[in-house]
Order: structure tokens, then C-alpha cells, then sequence
């Protein structure tokens, strides 16, 4: 279990930090993009505000399929899945914390899996929480 617990550790802080960076770039791409806008509000229901949401949800989609394919190519390197298929597949409806599954670990990497939902829905409801934030500052820019 000491393996375990180590290894979901320095998964959990890999994936933080990584996915903080990628809130860090995403937001600091996006002040750039405004110097140059004029100070007014922009609708978000105008093309150009649905063309700003869109750039900052694919972002987070990006940020979060990094991090799956993460979780998935160690599950493969331990062992604990059989192919990249499997454990692409495990650690997406992992990661989302979907709670069902018709894939499992190998009983000695159970926890690791665990572990990965509980980060899933952290990181999940930051990107939510970085895009709430980032629709009402441009809104009312």
C-alpha cells in the first residue's frame, strides 16, 4: 500500500502543478489577447464572445486530456492495464469520477485509481471555477 500511496502522491502533484501552469498560460494568453480590445463588455452571446469561450474551454479540454493520458501511460507502465486502449479508457472515466467502469486496475494499483477520481474532480471543478472567474472578468472588462 506504501507504493501506492507514494506513487498517487507524486501523480496528484504532477497533475496539480501541471494543470496550474496550464490555468497560469491559458489566462495569461487570454490578457494578452485584451490589450489590444477595447474597454466595453463583450456579450457572450456575440461571435466574438462565443469564439472567447470556446478558446478557453478547449484549453481546459486540453489541460484535462493531458492529464488523462498522463494517469494512462503510468497505469500502463506499472502494469496495472494490459494496453494503452485500456488504460486510456480507465483512467478517462476514472478522472471524471463517472463511478462506473466496466475496466479495472490490477489489484495492486486499486488505490492509485481511487486516488485519480478524487484528483479528477479537483482539477475538474478548478477548470470550472477558472472559467467562471475568466467569463465574469471579460464580461465586465
Amino acid at each position: 500500500m506504501l507504493v501506492e500511496l507514494v506513487l498517487s502522491t507524486v501523480l496528484v502533484i504532477a497533475t496539480a502543478v501541471f494543470h496550474g501552469l496550464g490555468l497560469l498560460t491559458i489566462g495569461r494568453s487570454l490578457r494578452a489577447l485584451d490589450r489590444g480590445a477595447v474597454d466595453m463588455e463583450l456579450n457572450p452571446l456575440s461571435k466574438t464572445g462565443a469564439a472567447y469561450t470556446s478558446v478557453v474551454v478547449l484549453g481546459l479540454l486540453a489541460l484535462a486530456g493531458i492529464e488523462i493520458w498522463f494517469y494512462a501511460i503510468v497505469y500502463l507502465a506499472i502494469g496495472a492495464t494490459a494496453t494503452l486502449a485500456a488504460s486510456v479508457y480507465f483512467s478517462t472515466i476514472t478522472y471524471a469520477a463517472i463511478g462506473f467502469s466496466d475496466a479495472s486496475l490490477a489489484a495492486p494499483w486499486r488505490l492509485v485509481g481511487a486516488i485519480e477520481g478524487i484528483n479528477g474532480v479537483l482539477l475538474l471543478g478548478w477548470s470550472v471555477a477558472f472559467l467562471v472567474a475568466e467569463l465574469q472578468r471579460v464580461r465586465h472588462r
